[in-house]
């Protein structure tokens, strides 16, 4: 339930996530979130900051919704598969200021199937 905040480089640990985050454990779910996305919902009126959503990681340059379950990214020698899109919970604090909220909708999880560390303007690319 709490935001996020921005890190100058995150570990990653295969089937783990990124070191220290509290969500981290051997699972399918480390969030991921366009940045185009987070834009036109901020453009909606929303008032929220990076890792407002519970993301780890804002990428830009990909409509991450509409890619197909097991995906592939790769940064620097991290690799992450895209898991699942979207996630029903209960209203977060955004949806009750907007009646909105994009994360069942866009909220992308991934698993870390290679580790390393990454950090803001690091180029990502589907492998």
């Amino acid at each position: 339930g709490n935001p996020e905040t921005e890190q100058a480089v995150i570990e990653l640990r295969p089937n783990w996530g990124i070191e220290g985050d509290a969500h981290a454990a051997p699972w399918h779910r480390q969030v991921a979130f366009s940045y185009e996305q987070i834009e036109a919902f901020k453009n909606r009126g929303a008032e929220v900051g990076h890792g407002a959503f519970g993301e780890n990681i804002i990428v830009e340059g990909f409509d991450l919704k509409s890619l197909p379950i097991g995906t592939r990214f790769v940064c620097n020698d991290v690799v992450l598969e895209l898991t699942q899109i979207g996630k029903q919970a209960t209203p977060m604090r955004i949806y009750h200021q907007m009646g909105d909220c994009i994360m069942p909708r866009e909220g992308v999880f991934c698993k870390v199937l290679a580790g390393g560390t990454i950090a803001p303007g690091d180029l990502i690319e589907i492998a």
